[in-house]
């Protein structure tokens, strides 16, 4: 049985390692995915992520935000199916303001420094997802939790 500091570690390691994942949230209840640059608090608690607000998917966020965030560390080889881990964090998503906003835009920046254009514009909006849950997919179908809240 895995520990919970061990799944802690797994999370960490393939959240710090992948610079995108893709992003689901839904219009209309149908599915809409997104491809996201991203970062993650050191607590794990909080995945930061910034969109320009003239988009689908910040239009889904402010209808509905909950999502969910799927990272993985494929390579498109035959030994994905057991080498592969697949992280999903649900959770919801909040636009980043007041006193927290430097702090988490200085980890956005430092894992995505050449996106600081993008990000530093007056209409993208710094987004954070509260996860609740980590789902760990890894050799090809051994699904475990890690509750954070």
């Amino acid at each position: 049985m895995t520990t919970p500091e061990k799944l802690r570690q797994t999370v960490k390691v393939l959240l710090d390692s992948q610079a995108q994942g893709g992003l689901a949230t839904q219009h209309d209840q149908q599915p809409y995915t997104s491809l996201m640059a991203f970062a993650v608090t050191p607590d794990l608690r909080w995945i930061v992520f910034a969109t320009y607000r003239a988009t689908q998917k910040h239009t889904n966020l402010l209808s509905n935000p909950r999502v969910s965030l799927l990272i993985d560390n494929r390579t498109n080889k035959s030994t994905d199916y057991h080498d592969t881990i697949a992280i999903s964090a649900h959770g919801t998503v909040s636009e980043v303001n007041g006193a927290r906003h430097d702090e988490l835009l200085q980890i956005y920046l430092r894992k995505n420094p050449e996106l600081k254009y993008f990000v530093t514009s007056a209409d993208c909006a710094l987004l954070q997802l509260e996860v609740e849950t980590y789902y760990i997919v890894s050799q090809f179908q051994n699904v475990v939790e890690l509750q954070m809240m």
